[in-house]
């Protein structure tokens, strides 16, 4: 960690507090009961529901180009990251900011957790991570693997190869039109951050495998998911984006 210290100290006032690709987006989503989710929600927001249903993903994705506070640190520019999140709104007092809620991200590079741990009240986990890519001439594969307690949990997708635009108004939109980022340092105390980006494009799934210890990894109230058949499964080809500096709303 004491690597991370003289990188953090020559940027000052950063314009973004990270900046990176997004690739390769795994999404498997679930209709949850929204009581499971109220006691993780952060002080100031409230659920957001796509027709009525209350959704959790697991979400498998790759970083790229990755630079923090405006540096890239070495041995932690391309990485894997693995979380589960939920959907959540907030009045402002002139707009609706529609953004996330992560239960747990898990990624393989310790300064990475220590740093949104430490900065943004983000709920980071370090484990040992790997993916794999492979493509046909018709189909892509996509595989993400992350091993805790001895055992490899895997989330892995196929795909048709070409990309489609995501239809206005549908679940796919709802599920990656989230641009804000809340995190609940305490009952009364909530910070936001923007996350920006441009619209995705989609790949049309042609079979899924998930094979994740969800009790193991994100606790009992999410235990049941194991067992679980998500209501949907779709990748998306990510982005640039930027993380910008946090706020405290609440």
């Amino acid at each position: 960690m004491k690597r991370l210290l003289p990188f953090l100290r020559t940027n000052e006032q950063p314009q973004s507090f990270l900046k990176a690709q997004w690739r390769h987006l795994a999404f498997a989503n679930y209709e949850v009961n929204p009581d499971l989710l109220k006691p993780y929600l952060p002080a100031g927001t409230e659920l957001d529901l796509w027709n009525g249903k209350c959704y959790a993903s697991l979400v498998a994705f790759l970083f790229l180009e990755t630079q923090v506070f405006g540096v890239r640190i070495p041995g932690h520019v391309n990485f894997e990251e693995v979380n589960i999140r939920f959907y959540v709104k907030r009045f402002d007092g002139d707009v609706w900011k529609r953004g996330v809620v992560f239960v747990k991200e898990i990624v393989p590079r310790t300064a990475i957790a220590f740093v949104a741990n430490t900065f943004y009240k983000e709920k980071y986990e370090r484990l040992l991570m790997r993916h794999v890519f492979t493509e046909t001439e018709t189909s892509k594969t996509y595989g993400f693997g992350w091993k805790k307690n001895g055992k490899w949990n895997t989330f892995s997708v196929d795909t048709k190869k070409i990309a489609a635009e995501i239809d206005a108004h549908s679940e796919t939109e709802f599920i990656t039109e989230h641009y804000f980022g809340y995190s609940r340092q305490d009952a009364r105390t909530t910070f936001e951050y923007e996350v920006r980006h441009p619209r995705w494009q989609q790949f049309e799934v042609i079979g899924y495998v998930i094979d994740v210890d969800f009790g193991t990894i994100y606790g009992s109230d999410f235990a049941f998911l194991k067992n679980a058949k998500p209501v949907s499964v779709f990748v998306a080809d990510g982005s640039e984006i930027s993380v910008e500096n946090k706020i405290r709303i609440h």
